[in-house]
Formats: C-alpha cells, sequence, structure tokens
C-alpha cells in the first residue's frame, strides 16, 4: 500500500509510541492541527490507526500492538504503576504474573522484595526475577508465543490451577467502561482466568491509554479483582464500578499530586 511520506511517517511514530498526538505532529511536520485532523483521518479510513480523543493509536482490529511499541506507550505512567502495586505485596508472599508490559513492570518492582514465591506465565518476567536468590521462580509450561514471550494454552491453565496463592497481577490490553477487561488472544485470557480464580487477593494493573482501547475476548469483569491500579482514571462508570463493587482504585497521579 503506498502511503504520502507525511503518512507513512505517522504509522511509523504510531508504531514506535503506540499513539500519537495531533498537537505534537502539527508541530513535528509544520502544519496545521487541521491538516493532521485530515492525515488521521484518512489513515483511520485505511484502517491503519483508530482515533482517540485529541490523536490516534494503532489500529487494534483483532490483533495486539507489537510488542516493543506496547512496552514503550505510557512508560512512565507503567513504571509509577508497578512501583505501587508492589508496595501492595509483603515479603514473602506467594504471587501469580501474567503477560503484559505492566505487569513486568511490577515484576521490576519487585527485585527488591524478599522470600517471595513467584508463578508466572511470561518469560520476561521469569528473567528479570530470577537473578535474585531472595526470589524463587516457577515458570508455566504451554506455548511460547513469539511476539512478546508470554506462556499459553491448555498446559500453562493446567499448571496454574495447580496453586493457591496470597495475590496476582494481571493485566489487559483494553477496559470497556462497563468495566469488562478485554483481551486478544483466547489461550491467554484462559490463562488470566485461572489466575484470577486461583489468587486470594487480585491485583489489576493497567494505564489510562486501556479505557481508549478495544479487543474482542473477554477475561472477566472489573468486579472480579480486589485492587485496581492505574496511572489516572477518568471515566466515571469505571469510578462507579469500583466504589459499588468495592474494588480499592488506587491512581498514581493523584498519588504524586
Amino acid at each position: 500500500m503506498y502511503l504520502p511520506p507525511r503518512h507513512a511517517e505517522i504509522l511509523r511514530l504510531a508504531k514506535e509510541r503506540g499513539r500519537v498526538q495531533v498537537e505534537e505532529l502539527a508541530a513535528r511536520f509544520e502544519v496545521t492541527p487541521q491538516t493532521i485532523r485530515k492525515d488521521l483521518n484518512e489513515l483511520c479510513g485505511q484502517r491503519l490507526l483508530s482515533r482517540i480523543h485529541g490523536g490516534a493509536v494503532l489500529s487494534s482490529g483483532i490483533e495486539n500492538m507489537e510488542y516493543e511499541a506496547r512496552r514503550k506507550m505510557s512508560a512512565s505512567q507503567k513504571e509509577a504503576i508497578g512501583r505501587a502495586a508492589a508496595r501492595l505485596i509483603p515479603d514473602n508472599a506467594s504471587l501469580f504474573i501474567n503477560i503484559g508490559t505492566t505487569t513486568e513492570a511490577v515484576s521490576n518492582a519487585l527485585l527488591d522484595h524478599r522470600g517471595l514465591l513467584v508463578i508466572t506465565n511470561n518469560i520476561n518476567v521469569a528473567n528479570r526475577l530470577r537473578v535474585k536468590v531472595e526470589i524463587e521462580v516457577i515458570i508455566a509450561g504451554g506455548v511460547v508465543r513469539a511476539s512478546d514471550g508470554g506462556i499459553v494454552g491448555e498446559a500453562a491453565v493446567d499448571f496454574i490451577e495447580q496453586f493457591k496463592v496470597d495475590y496476582a497481577v494481571i493485566g489487559a490490553s483494553a477496559i470497556d467502561h462497563d468495566g469488562a477487561l478485554l483481551d486478544f488472544d483466547l489461550r491467554e485470557v484462559k490463562v488470566a482466568q485461572a489466575i484470577i480464580a486461583n489468587a486470594r487477593h487480585v491485583i489489576f494493573v493497567a494505564d489510562s491509554s486501556k479505557f481508549e482501547r478495544t479487543a474482542p475476548v473477554r477475561i472477566g469483569h472489573l468486579s472480579q479483582v480486589d485492587t485496581f491500579v492505574t496511572d489516572r482514571c477518568a471515566v466515571e462508570e469505571i469510578r462507579s464500578v469500583c466504589e459499588e463493587t468495592g474494588v480499592a482504585l488506587i491512581e498514581t497521579n493523584r498519588a504524586l499530586a
């Protein structure tokens, strides 16, 4: 597919960062915001991008964005979320950590903990934590997804179901405004559901960009978790779900304010 040079560069930036903003693009290309909005609308019309307030993100369709793009997207927010979630987990606890760039940020913040037993289906998490002698790591068996090192499939589900742990750290690709937690890969979702069912305290971690995305497979509902850690929650429906179902909502931006 031929793309004009500016369109091609906008798409490259979206793949690199996960999202693009109208004002930033207008300054970068020295054109008006109206011109950029027209560019974005055309790229969205080709189903290469999806519009969000003030910009656009990679078009999800039924596929997730590339791992590196997801990892870079909202990196500072994920780091703060990771630290906040890690503070909820005491030393000498057992926990699940599932697939996701935000859950990986939590694992990074757990490096100073002692006496942890970590069960994970995320090769990146296992590789990060295995160097700490104070942390025992058990990794699930199953199909290794080349895109992000996630271990998925029925073997991983069977493995997870052998445990009952103190905490679970889970993520999702999207959060619907009714509180539904969504993802792209049914095999990954099955593992996440097993993790939720076999943890005493479920910590859901997601940055605010997940409110602007969608995905086709339902993991569960926000009411099934105990604590939701995000950078900010500007969606009143989500705040209401948390209040009505007793989910503790932690907003790292508010904590810093």
